[in-house]
């Protein structure tokens, strides 16, 4: 945890110093892939030691395959390799290491990796394996039409900004950002002459930065005081469970679970600071005529404490995560998207028994949600008071079953998870059940999807 800080506060100080001294301006692309591919390899190997030629391995493992396999396939062996690798480490650690948390503890880089080398033969093979008419709208703005070279491969892989702790971005804005077409890129899609300025604005990232770094300092804070003092294992403690009333159990958990969030929150937001100081970040103008700078965010807190939908929770929840997610197994699987994706979300995760109680019950709670969502609310639309109770309920329910589902993914292990269902009388899964047997359930087919796609497609380009 003190080499992942001290690397962080340093990759910070250095980003300030790549925006500055290395701007496209000052350098040439080549100058600054090779300083940041550099600088982030000596910042794996300072943090996690030999345990690093893990990720040097599958890079260029993956690299063979990027030159050498077909077009049509190279997302399949891509993926194949780069999740078998991924997984075989995960074991290592569940079998070699049992529960433990390795003080060198290289799988999160290596996972934010597998996202990259994934990402990126996707939209390899969208730009050069196929038409432009069987691809939708984000596809098509992301494919990338040749093959990287060496330098910018590793460069979009092992850049100092994201080998730590990320997030995972498109190759596309990277390279952008690299050559200096970034932020023009952005202001172009959203046309910023429209916003009200008469010359091409240049965007500082300074104050972007330092209101992530405060959100970092508060939850820092908030983390050396409130997590260590409401574990989640003290949910399934068995004089607690004696002396608790259920109700009174639901809000411990509540409680444990706010609390075990202020580490997500510092580790994603530091890293989403250290990329917006090199200037990296930049997604355009909104509606007010603000800059923005959350291109990589990894979560928007407000959504997440004030969702009423499971779905808006996720979506605001490891953003970039849920969009790899969405980019290489929902949009292209035949069948079932929703329920490949959380398996797929829940393997790269790892194999710890708790991740797979955890999505697998996401998948049902989704579901569940989803079906509730089209039956019931349109029948709350109908007046203000009506439609703020809903969203009240709406909002204890989803905070408590987003509680129900993330505590095994705290716990890790078998028993205590069985242990904290039992205790709460397995309630969250009964009812979904009862929706899913209830109420229609309106499934969209992959048809429809595309069909969606295409649509929004066609707008963008009408305009």
């Amino acid at each position: 945890q003190i080499n992942f800080v001290a690397c962080q506060l340093f990759a910070l100080l250095a980003a300030f110093w790549f925006r500055i001294y290395l701007s496209p301006s000052h350098a040439s692309s080549a100058v600054r892939h090779a300083f940041a591919t550099l600088f982030g390899i000596y910042f794996a190997v300072f943090c996690f030691g030999w345990y690093s030629i893990h990720l040097f391995v599958l890079v260029m493992m993956n690299y063979g395959i990027m030159n050498m396999a077909s077009i049509p396939n190279i997302h399949r062996y891509s993926f194949v390799v780069a999740m078998g690798y991924l997984t075989l480490c995960h074991v290592s650690r569940i079998y070699i290491f049992h529960y433990g948390i390795l003080t060198t503890d290289f799988s999160g880089p290596l996972m934010i990796i597998t996202q990259k080398i994934t990402t990126l033969a996707c939209q390899l093979h969208d730009g050069i394996g196929r038409q432009a008419e069987e691809l939708t709208a984000e596809q098509n703005r992301l494919a990338v039409k040749s093959r990287p070279s060496l330098l910018e491969y590793l460069s979009y892989l092992l850049n100092f900004m994201s080998i730590i702790a990320g997030p995972c971005s498109n190759y596309k804005d990277y390279i952008a950002f690299i050559e200096g077409r970034h932020v023009h890129m952005k202001l172009l899609e959203v046309n910023w002459k429209q916003k009200g300025y008469d010359r091409l604005p240049d965007p500082s990232p300074t104050g972007a930065v330092m209101y992530k770094l405060c959100i970092t300092l508060v939850s820092l804070i908030l983390f050396l005081t409130l997590t260590k003092n409401f574990p989640m294992a003290y949910i399934i403690d068995k004089e607690f469970l004696d002396k608790t009333p259920f109700l009174s159990r639901l809000g411990y958990l509540y409680v444990v679970t706010q609390a075990a969030k202020p580490k997500y929150y510092f580790a994603w937001t530091l890293a989403d600071a250290v990329n917006n100081a090199a200037g990296y970040g930049f997604s355009g103008v909104d509606e007010r005529g603000t800059f923005r700078w959350d291109l990589l965010s990894n979560l928007n807190i407000w959504n997440i404490e004030t969702a009423t939908s499971f779905k808006m929770y996720i979506e605001n929840w490891n953003i970039q995560t849920a969009a790899w997610l969405k980019r290489v197994c929902y949009d292209r699987a035949p069948w079932y998207p929703t329920a490949l994706t959380f398996i797929l979300s829940a393997l790269w995760h790892g194999i710890y028994p708790g991740y797979y109680f955890t999505f697998l019950t996401g998948i049902l709670i989704t579901l569940a949600a989803r079906a509730i969502r089209n039956n019931c609310r349109h029948y709350f639309l109908s007046s203000v008071p009506l439609k703020i109770a809903y969203d009240v309920v709406t909002w204890a329910v989803t905070q408590l079953a987003v509680c129900y589902t993330v505590a095994p993914f705290v716990m890790l292990a078998v028993e205590p998870t069985i242990k904290f269902y039992k205790s709460v009388y397995f309630h969250m899964h009964i009812l979904s059940i009862l929706v899913l047997l209830l109420l229609p359930i309106r499934p969209q087919t992959h048809s429809v999807r595309r069909a969606q796609n295409q649509a929004t497609l066609n707008s963008i380009k009408s305009k």
